[in-house]
């Protein structure tokens, strides 16, 4: 068992209720010395939330890479830092990944905490096979989308997707066109929000529920996967 200082916390934060946060990683973002923020306006909420002040830097898709070097140099000379993301578990669908690789190359070490992370309630309500499942997150906007559908045509253990609200309708088209529209599937927004929604039944169902509404919150779509 290890003994060294944890240098970096991946900390999940809430995906809507802000009472989703556990006691840890409240008493885990008291401690450190600087806490990563995907959004420093969306985590300093947050953080004023709870009474918690510490620097808050940003962290994200478009910085990361330039970033790491200097952050593993800080943290190789003692500092702690906390990694949160604007909802849900670092590194899933979100910035984490690169930071993490990282630090384990530089032989620091790092704690992920449990926590909240979208998909998971998802799944558990869709009524689909939860005991094996394949998490796609978001799928390619454009280059090499069809061929991912064609793939995915073929897989028999449940799909998860996370998708915008925007494309939610598209999406679901090319789901009907590739899986089948009579493929089982559900659609969860909003989760843990005042108006949170899951919509199950086939495809082609769900897609004239979502066609007739102005589609608006994050969104998890989890599809049956092919019958064997």
């Amino acid at each position: 068992m290890s003994t060294r200082k944890t240098s970096l916390y991946l900390v999940p934060t809430p995906i809507g209720n802000l009472g989703d946060i556990t006691l840890r990683a409240l008493e885990t973002l008291k401690q450190v010395d600087l806490i990563l923020a995907e959004d420093t306006r969306t985590s300093g909420f947050l953080l004023k939330h709870y009474a918690i002040a510490k620097p808050l830097q940003s962290f994200h898709t478009f910085n990361e890479h330039k970033m790491v070097n200097t952050l593993i140099q800080r943290l190789e000379k003692g500092e702690t830092m906390a990694l949160v993301t604007d909802a849900g578990t670092p590194g899933i669908s979100d910035p984490g990944f690169l930071i993490t690789r990282a630090c384990l190359q530089a032989g620091l070490a790092i704690e992920c905490l449990p926590g909240a992370t979208a998909f998971v309630p998802a799944l558990v309500k869709s009524g689909l096979p939860s005991d094996r499942f394949v998490f796609e997150g978001f799928l390619p906007h454009k280059k090499g989308r069809q061929t991912v559908l064609k793939k995915l045509a073929e897989e028999e253990r449940t799909m998860i997707f996370y998708e915008s609200p925007y494309r939610l309708v598209k999406t679901l088209e090319q789901f009907s066109e590739y899986f089948g529209a009579n493929r089982s599937a559900s659609v969860s927004r909003e989760l843990t929000k005042l108006f949170e929604e899951t919509v199950n039944g086939s495809l082609a169902e769900i897609l004239l529920h979502f066609s007739a509404k102005d589609v608006k919150g994050e969104i998890v779509i989890v599809v049956a996967g092919k019958s064997e």
